[in-house]
Order: C-alpha cells, then sequence, then structure tokens
C-alpha cells in the first residue's frame, strides 16, 4: 500500500459519500468534521470502498493489499463507528454508512475522549444548522423520505388504536426487536456542548436489530431488553418527546425520542415544513370546538408550533381556543391529543395513507431513483474501470428529462423495484 497518499483524501471521501443516495453536501465544513474523525490516509481508504456491504477481500482488493492487514484496518475503523461490521453467514462483512443517519450521530452516542466533541458538536451546529444545503437535502430531496414519526400511544383511542398496525407502533417495534442498543440522544449531546441542551433525557436513544450489535460490541450504545426498551419509552411519552425512527416496516434500525427544540428532524420540518422533510404518521388531529376550554395546552404541548389559537387576551396569549393547525407542520404525533384534559382534540386517520417502504433496501433503492444514483448502486464497484465508465453512461442517461420524468413514476417504480432490488443486494440481517 502506498505511503504516499495525495492531500486528497478528504475531498475523495466527500465525493464517495455522495454516490449514495443519503449524501453529504461538499462544504469546508464538512472536510473539518471528517479530519476530526479520521486521519486523511482513512479518509483516502475510506473513499475507496464499495457502496454496498463488502468483505475484508474485496477491500484488500480496492487497496490493493493483503487481506490480513485490510482486515486490521476495518476492524479499528469499525471500532471507532466508521464502518459498521456484520457477521454474515461466514465471514464478516463491513459497510461504510452514511453521516446521517450514520457516523454524524455514533461519534456523539458515548462520552468519548479519542475525539474532540466539543469541536465536532460546534462544526455539526454550523454545517447542520446553521447552513441548510446539507438538512435540505437530506430530508427534503425526492419523495421518499429517510424517518417517520410513529403516533403517540397514549392519545389512541379504543376505536382508532384498532387501525394502528404494529409498524406504526414504536411499542411493538422495540418487543419485536432482535436486539436493542441504548446511547446518548446525539441532537441534545451535540446541544449541551454548545450550552444549548433542553432538560429532557439524554440517554434515551435506541439502535435495533442488526445495526445495534456492532455499536453494542464496540460500546457505543449499552445492550438492553425489551422491558427497559418499553419503560424507557414510556419515559419519552412522559417527557411529550415524538418518537422518529427509520423509514421502514421491517427492520427497523432506530427510534429517537425527539424534542422540537435539538432534534435535527424536527428543526428540519420547521425550516422546509412545505417541503414535508419528515414521513407522518396516518392520523391527524381534529378539533372537537364544543370541548375547547382555551386553556392552550395543546399549543403548548405541540412540538412544531402547528397549533395556532385565538388569543383569550393581550394579558393571555399562550390561552385560547383553537383557531387553526397547519397541517404542513403536523406530524400526525397525537402529543396535543393527549395533552389536551377535555377532548377538544382527537386523532382521526388521514384521507390517504402514506406508504412506507418495505425495508433498508427498499427505501435505499426509492431514494437512489429519486436522488438520480441509481447507476451508483448498480455499477458499485468503482475499482473497475468498466464499472465507472457503465455507471457514468448509466447516470447520464437518467438526467435526460424524458427518463428522468419516468423513473420517478410511481408505475415505474413499482414495476421494476424487484428487478433493482436484485441488481443490489444487502445482507439479510440489514435489510
Amino acid at each position: 500500500m502506498s505511503h504516499h497518499l495525495p492531500r486528497t483524501g478528504y475531498a475523495r471521501m466527500v465525493k464517495r459519500l455522495n454516490k449514495f443516495p443519503q449524501g453529504a453536501t461538499p462544504s469546508p465544513l464538512l472536510e473539518s468534521i471528517l479530519a476530526l474523525l479520521c486521519n486523511e490516509r482513512e479518509a483516502e481508504l475510506l473513499s475507496r470502498l464499495p457502496l454496498l456491504p463488502f468483505t475484508a477481500r474485496k477491500a484488500a482488493g480496492a487497496w490493493k493489499t493483503g487481506e490480513a492487514e485490510a482486515r486490521k484496518i476495518l476492524d479499528d475503523l469499525s471500532s471507532r463507528a466508521l464502518l459498521i461490521d456484520l457477521a454474515c453467514e461466514d465471514d464478516t462483512v463491513y459497510f461504510l454508512p452514511p453521516p446521517m443517519a450514520g457516523f454524524f450521530e455514533f461519534s456523539l452516542m458515548r462520552v468519548r475522549t479519542d475525539i474532540d466533541q466539543q469541536a465536532l458538536s460546534e462544526l455539526f451546529h454550523q454545517y447542520i444548522n446553521v447552513e441548510e444545503d446539507f438538512v435540505r437535502d437530506l430530508f427534503a430531496a425526492g419523495e421518499t423520505r429517510l424517518g417517520r414519526i410513529f403516533v403517540h400511544e397514549p392519545a389512541l383511542s379504543p376505536e382508532i388504536s384498532s387501525r394502528v398496525l404494529d409498524y406504526e407502533r414504536a411499542s411493538e417495534v422495540i418487543r419485536s426487536a432482535r436486539q436493542i442498543g441504548l446511547g446518548l440522544c446525539y441532537c441534545r449531546h451535540k446541544m449541551s456542548h454548545l450550552g444549548k441542551g433542553c432538560g429532557a433525557s439524554m440517554e434515551i436513544c435506541m439502535s435495533l436489530n442488526a445495526v445495534a450489535d456492532p455499536l453494542i460490541r464496540h460500546g457505543h450504545a449499552r445492550k438492553i431488553d425489551a422491558a427497559e426498551g418499553l419503560d424507557l419509552l414510556q419515559k419519552a411519552y412522559d417527557q411529550n418527546l415524538v418518537q422518529f425512527g427509520d423509514n421502514v416496516r421491517e427492520g427497523v434500525n432506530f427510534i429517537c425520542h425527539c424534542c422540537g427544540c435539538c432534534c435535527e428532524a424536527l428543526l428540519a420540518m420547521r425550516r422546509f415544513a412545505t417541503l414535508h422533510p419528515v414521513q407522518t404518521t396516518n392520523f391527524v388531529p381534529v378539533p372537537e370546538p364544543g370541548n375547547c376550554r382555551g386553556c392552550g395546552r395543546c399549543a403548548a404541548t405541540c412540538p412544531m408550533d402547528a397549533i395556532m389559537l385565538e388569543p383569550d387576551s393581550r394579558e393571555r396569549p399562550e390561552k385560547g381556543k383553537i383557531k387553526q393547525i397547519d397541517m404542513d407542520r403536523c406530524l400526525g404525533c397525537g402529543l396535543c391529543v393527549r395533552g389536551c384534559n377535555f377532548a377538544a382534540l382527537a386523532l382521526q386517520p388521514r384521507g390517504e395513507r402514506v406508504l412506507t417502504p418495505v425495508d433498508t433496501a427498499h427505501r435505499v433503492v426509492l431514494m437512489a431513483i429519486e436522488r438520480g444514483r441509481l447507476q451508483n448502486l448498480i455499477f458499485d464497484n468503482q475499482a473497475h474501470t468498466s464499472h465507472r465508465a457503465m455507471a457514468a453512461i448509466l447516470g447520464a442517461i437518467l438526467r435526460l428529462p424524458p427518463v428522468k420524468q419516468l423513473m420517478a413514476g410511481k408505475q415505474m417504480k413499482s414495476r421494476y423495484m424487484e428487478r433493482v432490488l436484485a441488481l443490489v443486494p444487502l445482507p439479510k440481517g440489514i435489510r
């Protein structure tokens, strides 16, 4: 392996990250973030890795080194949560997760001394909360969303509860998870370094199923059982936190318990509400005007400030009867329903159900089609000149206006999804 790698490792890593549907907008701030997480040589090596899960042997081929040396490097990067390593049949497979949901969060899921978390938090804040390109592209590009909201189960009436599917319930996702890892809330941990943290619980966010195993194994998360997970869910309910998780029906990889003041997803919803950056629930709060007493608790409880009141008086603007609910901002979570003591709000089904991707592979391919990056998944081995050439050709074709419109069509995505998924295989553990 060359010991004289060019000083472009971070730029190449950024380019590699942007081949995946969940990319990262190029910025000097991004390169500064990467410089805190890995050195230039490691960034260069990461830039050469395939998009789809790979073995140490495949990495050795991309790096032109021995398999034993490649495995040593891969295991070190995995121990720092820059890579995810999964036991798969008779070998270990690795993959480079996207920045979000991925190694950005992993870097602050526990207190660490090997990186400067204060400096990292400041850079994250500038890159994500001040600049807007990254968060807009992450949450609002295309139609398929990265994450979705779970309904607030204590707000469900018996009638509506019978219409809520298992995958729409955080309790059922936690109860059925193969493994659960508990870590610090990345968002509130970041904000605490900036002196802006709120009083909500910090150690409450969960990694689930296949992704939980490596995070637990390398000490980035603490293993818990379903009973503790459900206790924490109740704690989140009591603190009026919103459940936000992986936008899939099967194999959910994370559930965060979010506040409106710190959470990246909910802050994105506030900034880009009309673009609907977060997948809402299949329910909406409907006012019952005759029951409203004008206490204002619903508006105070809403994490999105979606409920507007007719002010009681100038002296008490925080109180008053419901005037309007901004449905662009409303998550359909139901916190407002539970917060009302007078049955002045009730959850009702949306007119048209929200469609949720089946699993991770389904969501990734949908996002790739919508964001013009499908060619990168099909021709994944960028170490081969032929793959790079074919990816460039297919990318150019897919960018042609008529083809782009066709690929974006629901019928096209439905008809060819099985074929595309066959071309983009993911290990069973992360589907």
